[in-house]
């Protein structure tokens, strides 16, 4: 079984989140790979062992996409174990929206060959749009399940489970095709010693546009569907109003409620 997981190199949550440059895009230098996506990587590993791992044939193939640092991301992956990664790095992918993002994937996705399945977190943690599994299954012409809590797969076909908030559903489509996992559907593992050391030995292709058979004006910002037209630093936080209780604090808050509109 040939498993395609998509993963990307996002900045770290833990540090504040600034745009930079011409095109607005996201400051990149305090990176990790994006936590979504680690519960993608997981269900394709979890797919792979229960079919006998690679020993048997099966391969978990890392995509990212992404300016020289997102390499990190790729090597996380085969660290938890996947079998070999991708780096789809130009200068020219600098700025691209979502379709842009797409349009690359996919044709990274056919140099690579047509896998069985592919598989992408639920969103990444920076843009948080969802858009690129949808937008992919339909460059590719692939069956879509997006938004899955469990994932089988039997045969020729995957069985999938959607949660909503009043009630879930069972879907089913034939491979190939892509889907994309919620945080419900695993517990990621950990980086262990072993799959740390074993990770040097695995392989790292790194693909440009040529490689892929695009041109620099099919991506980036020329080749994107949406701008970023301005965009500002957040304002500080104001100090917040504190109530000393003089026999009136009631009285306070609830005056202080209804001016916020609250009440």
């Amino acid at each position: 079984m040939k498993i395609i997981v998509l993963v990307k190199h996002v900045p770290d949550a833990q540090f504040d989140r600034h745009l930079n440059g011409e095109g607005f895009t996201a400051d990149r230098s305090e990176s990790i790979l994006s936590e979504l996506d680690e519960y993608a990587l997981e269900a394709a590993l979890q797919l792979a062992e229960a079919r006998g791992g690679s020993k048997a044939g099966n391969q978990v193939i890392a995509l990212s996409m992404g300016p020289a640092g997102a390499v990190n991301a790729v090597k996380k992956s085969l660290q938890m174990g996947a079998t070999e990664g991708v780096h789809l790095s130009d200068d020219a992918l600098a700025g691209s929206d979502a379709a842009a993002t797409s349009l690359a994937l996919a044709a990274a996705v056919r140099h690579l060959g047509q896998p069985d399945l592919i598989i992408t977190g639920m969103a990444s943690t920076d843009g948080e749009t969802s858009l690129v599994p949808a937008q992919l299954a339909e460059r590719l012409g692939l069956p879509q399940v997006t938004f899955a809590s469990s994932l089988d797969v039997d045969g020729g076909r995957l069985t999938a489970r959607r949660d909503a908030d009043t009630f879930s559903e069972t879907v089913e489509a034939p491979l190939p095709a892509v889907v994309s996992v919620t945080d419900q559907i695993n517990e990621p593992r950990y980086p262990n010693f072993k799959g740390i050391i074993a990770a040097k030995r695995k392989s790292i292709t790194t693909l440009s546009l040529a490689d892929i058979g695009l041109d620099t004006g099919q991506v980036g910002r020329s080749g994107s569907w949406t701008t970023v037209a301005n965009a500002e630093e957040r304002p500080p936080r104001t100090a917040g109003t504190i109530i000393t209780d003089e026999g009136d604090a009631g009285i306070k808050l609830v005056d202080f409620l209804a001016a916020q509109k609250l009440l």
